[in-house]
């Protein structure tokens, strides 16, 4: 009859609201930016030894990760005299919620990463948003700076200095698609559609800078997949109860002619009440709907690779 309560409904609301909840941990973490999915790229990347990354450059191109510890030829040395081979500086200024690069310096020298005698070479102009390694910030207004700063910038506008570098005394891990380059060196790149990745810091103290320092919207993201999952999880559990109870009960193996039986029937059971057909249709959405929202779940967090 018209507005009568369906069995399946109720699990159906249960999937979408944690398909719902799957989608708000997924706007959270985009609102990372580029950063959030170089946090994936360094969860779940596969990592291979140095020989191993030299030997994929004759292959097809796979994206891996690599670890050793940095080392050039030519450092320079930054005001600590501390050994560098690559030193990043840039001015920012805020725009709305926003920080925008103004002023980019950069020096580098060729480096690699060693581990035992194998090295690989990293493709240093190549790296731009994969850097990941502490960072060195100072906050001032566009007074401090006035021979720096675009023409007509207001003098009380924020700006920032950003430093990053590397030092050659450092151990790293490294991210990107060994390939041979024209001269016959082997090095690691971009490639994939991925960017090259480097980063100086344990996985936690990368994953800290990455978000830089924001501890609530992580912490917002992993409530709402917990949440997701474990309400898409009772509605596919609930549905497929329902369906099997009720569509047991709604089969009599005695007869309707018995005492108390139904008079409208010509002597048959009753067979199936309800509709059983929608009920399993219903089902069969809601587990779609969950393997769609897993699936989502594990590419957008990055979760593990062997």
């Amino acid at each position: 009859m018209p507005g009568a309560y369906h069995p399946a409904v109720t699990p159906l609301i249960l999937v979408a609201a944690g398909v719902v909840a799957l989608a708000a941990g997924v706007l959270v973490l985009r609102s990372f930016g580029p950063r959030y999915r170089i946090g994936r790229l360094l969860a779940s990347t596969p990592k291979v030894s140095v020989a191993e990354a030299r030997a994929l450059a004759d292959g097809p191109p796979r994206y891996v990760a690599i670890a050793g510890r940095i080392d050039a030829e030519d450092e320079f040395e930054d005001d600590a005299h501390r050994p560098l081979v690559l030193r990043r500086a840039r001015l920012q200024q805020r725009q709305g919620r926003s920080w925008v690069t103004f002023d980019e310096h950069q020096q580098a020298v060729p480096f690699q990463l060693a581990e035992g005698l194998d090295t690989i070479d990293i493709d240093v102009p190549a790296l731009d948003e994969g850097l990941v390694v502490v960072l060195r910030q100072s906050i001032g207004t566009a007074a401090d700076t006035p021979d720096r700063v675009p023409a007509g910038t207001p003098p009380e506008t924020p700006v920032r200095l950003r430093v990053e570098q590397v030092s050659s005394v450092e151990h790293g891990v490294a991210l990107g698609v060994p390939v041979v380059g024209e001269d016959g060196v082997i090095r690691l790149t971009a490639g994939l559609g991925r960017p090259l990745v480097l980063t100086t810091l344990e996985h936690d103290e990368a994953m800290r800078v990455l978000t830089e320092g924001d501890r609530r919207r992580p912490i917002a993201a992993t409530v709402a997949f917990v949440s997701g999952l474990a309400l898409v999880g009772i509605g596919l559990a609930w549905a497929v109860l329902g369906a099997v109870t009720g569509t047991a009960l709604a089969a009599s193996p005695s007869s309707s002619a018995v005492t108390g039986g139904d008079p409208r029937s010509s002597g048959q059971g009753p067979g199936l009440v309800g509709d059983p057909a929608a009920a399993i249709a219903a089902v069969v959405l809601i587990g779609v709907l969950a393997v769609v929202a897993t699936l989502a779940y594990v590419r957008l967090t990055g979760g593990r690779r062997p």
